[in-house]
């Protein structure tokens, strides 16, 4: 399926063919041209297994038993496929079948004649003939061109390939069956059997032309000198005497040349000859021409040939616009019963077509319904965790669940409110949409759940709606790359990166669905209200961390910082900590723009190489750890990790890099109302300049 699949692109067809359809065999050898450089073998062979499947889709399809009943051997059933095919005519007008030709060869060999006017396809009859040779005959044949050319004869079907086949296994089976073609049921030989003609042909000419009402004998000349009386009644001219057969006729099937010597060529295959309307009364204005179908036999006593034929009519309908009746057609003939079998088989394949295209549009209906619900699926997914969402889609009652641990994670724009103020509506959108795409990214490489966002405002969870014991890493490594992702995002009003703060804290909390209109999947608990507090009493692009995130991420590869006692709001008197970085991993893995273990070898000794020798008492310094998760290596669990490592991390005052903080700059910056002067001189002097922009055209997207 997946080659099919696959192979169909790379062709550029449609999915499905309909049984009834008429299709190009431009289609045909596209998909064999794809097919040999998809499987690296050439047309020949694909050709070949073409030929076989296709003998195995006839017999499914219910024409084993027709196939199976053509000939006793592989010769006559070859010489036999003109006549089934012109009996298939009948269902399939559009059909445009090859034709073949036998000759027998005294080593046992024989050379089979293909004709057709459909180029490129004449390997396909090896993989038929050898199928049909095998399952219906107990034979293995090989087959090989031995001539290929332009039939000059043949007034169609151009293309004239000589194959020479030669049975290699002749099983004990096919003997059997050969043998039993040799001796009759008495056990009288075939060989000894001599057929005894009368003396004298008991049956006169009249009686002789209404019994076969559609023949006709014409001479080598092609000189007419006997016709069916009906035939006679249709085509009048041919009651002149010593009129010539092709000025009247023409023939349609085998498409050789009206001439003696191509028509005993061509002795072995059923002849249509149609009318030429020049030559026809006008009574037949505005009919279809007559076409006749039936046997040539040529009668060497007398040089002549005689044609013995039937209307060739198709169904009820055909035989009205002819102005014909049943009656018409000789009481002997199967043309009786074939075209009135016909009629109700064309009517059943008519039935058959519609429920065929109706079954196809059902299909395709379907993949669009499952490709819209797919859709619909993945919007929902987007607003509610899978398994709640899953459960509202079963009409089943959500509960609400209680969640011993998590940490949540708040996030804001630094001065949001004075950006507002000075930029315009679209200016806020495209900034806020550009960092959310960042944001929503990361939660996807870290496993975090996405609450919600408000305004500036963002919110995640680790560990709910899924309890993971990595929570506070998880959300930890989100964090900073949040602080790494908004150095991207440009500020409308000082061109510059903006500014975040982000608050964590981890705690319990009581999850659960809120409302039946545009439900949300909500947090509760004061495990939420203190991760706000860490948020709003945080600073410009600093991490903050409460008491209890510290304790979860302490002795785990991370870098800490010390702020001090601070008073929180409703929470009053509280020890917290700023989170500067990870030292097991590197800021491309934070991002998920590489693969961690590709670099371990490159990052493992970078973090004791970056930091002074001076500092190694204080901060910790881990080996790069793989990922226990298989949806994130953000989760960057180290619950297996060594104890080997320093005691306490953390300091009063500690020097990373060229920064020193001490928590005399922490209460400095406390007392700048969190924000930069140098950066509201910026903003004030870029409001004319913005309002300047306003009329300017902006491109942005909504990302749910």
């Amino acid at each position: 399926e997946e080659a099919w699949v696959k192979l169909r692109d790379e062709a550029g067809v449609q999915d499905t063919f309909l049984t009834h359809e008429v299709y190009e065999d431009e289609i045909t050898l596209h998909l064999v041209a794809e097919a040999c450089k998809l499987l690296g073998v050439k047309p020949e062979v694909v050709l070949r297994q073409f030929g076989e499947y296709f003998f195995e889709f006839c017999k499914r399809s219910g024409y084993h038993h027709m196939l199976r009943t053509l000939g006793g051997n592989l010769s006559e059933f070859t010489e036999n496929l003109d006549a089934l095919h012109s009996y298939l005519s009948l269902s399939y007008k559009e059909m445009n079948a090859p034709s073949f030709r036998v000759e027998r060869n005294p080593d046992g060999t024989m050379l089979l004649h293909y004709y057709s006017d459909r180029r490129g396809l004449c390997h396909i009859v090896p993989g038929i003939i050898g199928a049909v040779a095998k399952d219906f005959f107990n034979s293995e044949i090989t087959m090989e061109i031995v001539n290929q050319l332009e039939e000059l004869e043949r007034t169609g079907k151009k293309e004239h390939v000589v194959f020479l086949v030669n049975i290699c296994i002749f099983t004990f089976a096919c003997i059997n069956k050969y043998l039993q073609h040799l001796f009759c049921y008495t056990g009288k030989s075939l060989k000894n059997f001599e057929p005894v003609y009368p003396m004298k042909l008991k049956i006169d000419l009249q009686t002789f032309c209404h019994a076969f009402p559609f023949h006709v004998v014409f001479d080598e000349q092609l000189v007419v000198h006997q016709a069916g009386v009906n035939l006679q009644r249709t085509v009048p001219g041919l009651q002149i005497v010593n009129i010539h057969l092709d000025e009247y006729f023409s023939i349609v099937h085998p498409e050789v040349t009206f001439t003696i010597s191509s028509i005993r060529k061509f002795i072995n295959s059923h002849f249509v000859m149609q009318t030429r309307r020049e030559m026809m009364p006008e009574t037949w204005k505005g009919r279809p021409m007559l076409q006749l179908r039936g046997q040539m036999i040529w009668m060497p006593s007398l040089r002549c040939m005689l044609y013995q034929a039937s209307p060739l009519l198709r169904s009820l309908q055909e035989l009205e616009e002819m102005h014909m009746h049943i009656s018409d057609i000789a009481p002997h003939d199967v043309t009786r019963d074939l075209i009135l079998l016909n009629h109700q088989r064309l009517a059943e394949m008519e039935l058959s077509s519609q429920l065929e295209r109706k079954k196809e549009e059902l299909r395709i209906l379907s993949q669009h319904l499952e490709e819209e619900k797919r859709k619909t699926e993945n919007l929902l997914y987007a607003m509610l965790p899978k398994h709640v969402a899953n459960q509202l889609k079963e009409g089943k009652k959500v509960d609400a669940g209680e969640f011993k641990e998590c940490t949540i994670l708040f996030s804001d724009v630094v001065t949001f409110t004075n950006i507002c103020a000075m930029c315009e509506p679209i200016q806020i959108v495209h900034m806020l949409n550009s960092m959310y795409l960042q944001f929503d990214r990361l939660t996807t490489v870290h496993n975090v759940y996405k609450v919600e966002t408000i305004g500036d405002a963002y919110m995640v969870v680790g560990g709910v709606p899924i309890p993971v014991s990595s929570h506070a890493e998880r959300v930890a490594n989100f964090a900073l790359g949040m602080i790494i992702a908004a150095k991207e995002v440009i500020n409308p009003i000082t061109g510059g990166p903006i500014q975040i703060r982000v608050g964590l804290h981890s705690g319990p909390v009581l999850a659960g669905v809120v409302g039946e209109k545009m439900p949300r999947y909500c947090l509760f608990g004061d495990t939420v209200n203190t991760a706000s507090r860490m948020e709003s009493h945080g600073l410009p692009n600093k991490i903050h961390l409460s008491p209890t995130v510290y304790q979860a991420l302490k002795n785990k590869c991370f870098v800490i910082q010390k702020r001090g006692e601070i008073e929180v709001k409703g929470k009053g008197s509280m020890t917290t900590y700023f989170l500067e970085r990870n030292t097991g991993v590197s800021e491309q893995q934070i991002m998920g723009l590489c693969d961690l273990e590709a670099t371990d070898g490159e990052d493992s000794n970078s973090p004791s190489e970056s930091l002074p020798s001076s500092n190694m008492s204080e901060i910790q310094i881990c080996p790069i750890l793989k990922p226990t998760d298989s949806e994130s290596y953000g989760s960057l669990d180290t619950e297996n990790q060594s104890e080997d490592g320093a005691p306490d991390q953390l300091q009063a005052t500690a020097k990373f890099g060229q920064t020193e903080y001490t928590e005399k700059n922490v209460e400095e910056l406390d007392s700048d109302s969190h924000v930069d002067m140098q950066e509201q001189n910026l903003m004030s002097d870029s409001l004319e300049t913005n309002i300047e922009r306003k009329h300017s055209q902006t491109q942005f997207c909504v990302v749910l």
